[in-house]
């Protein structure tokens, strides 16, 4: 762990309780005196803590120091992630986080399953503990989009990944926000709303989940 989450950090006195202080009293047994950085993921801080008392259920830092670190990927990417089953969102979405992207928009496009709905709260507890274990000072900010149409309308310059001859690789350095479809790809209606010179696709010949080609596509824009 590159720092511990609470987002109190930045007090000058600052007490933990629950899993928090199970984590770090119990399971990693931190003694009085002992020194432990913390971030609140809100600011670009990092904040030095001294453990100076342990009760049965708490524990209360003293601050010592503060320091601006900013911990981020230098390339930006915003994300359009046509919706799928949340569970697969939930189980790539810290590889996502480490990767680096800054935005990702999950959009209920026409072969999104209408009865699929996200746990935004349950999304940024998965991003917090990414971060505390890759040292990255943020976390990826989250929204949803009502459309396809909708999402093009307020991204001006999006890019839509889907069969072409035009190879990411190729346009990456171009690439701000990309459009991942889900299961399915996209609709023709869907189809007639994109940049025919922003489509960009994979040199393979092989049809890939969605999962894989946003993991796969954020690795090559962003690493």
């Amino acid at each position: 762990m590159q720092f511990t989450y609470d987002i109190n950090c930045g007090a000058l006195s600052l007490e933990i309780s629950e899993d928090t202080y199970k984590y770090l009293i119990k399971a990693r047994r931190h003694k009085i005196n002992d020194e432990i950085y913390f971030r609140n993921l809100k600011d670009n801080f990092i904040y030095l803590y001294k453990l100076i008392s342990i009760s049965r259920r708490s524990a209360t830092f003293s601050l010592v120091s503060s320091e601006e670190k900013i911990l981020e990927n230098k390339n930006k990417l915003h994300l359009g992630w046509c919706l799928v089953d949340p569970k697969t969102v939930e189980k790539y979405l810290a590889s996502l986080n480490e990767l680096g992207v800054e935005k990702i928009t999950f959009i209920f496009c026409e072969y999104s399953q209408k009865n699929f709905k996200l746990n935004i709260e349950k999304l940024e507890k998965i991003l917090i503990n990414s971060s505390t274990q890759c040292g990255r000072s943020s976390i990826i900010k989250l929204e949803i989009c009502n459309s396809l149409e909708e999402f093009v309308n307020e991204n001006q310059d999006t890019y839509f990944l889907d069969f072409s001859k035009t190879f990411i690789d190729d346009k990456k350095n171009d690439i701000k926000t990309l459009v991942i479809g889900c299961e399915g790809g996209f609709s023709n209606d869907e189809r007639f709303t994109f940049n025919k010179e922003n489509i960009v696709g994979f040199d393979s010949s092989l049809i890939l989940r969605s999962e894989t080609a946003i993991i796969s596509a954020s690795s090559k824009i962003l690493i």
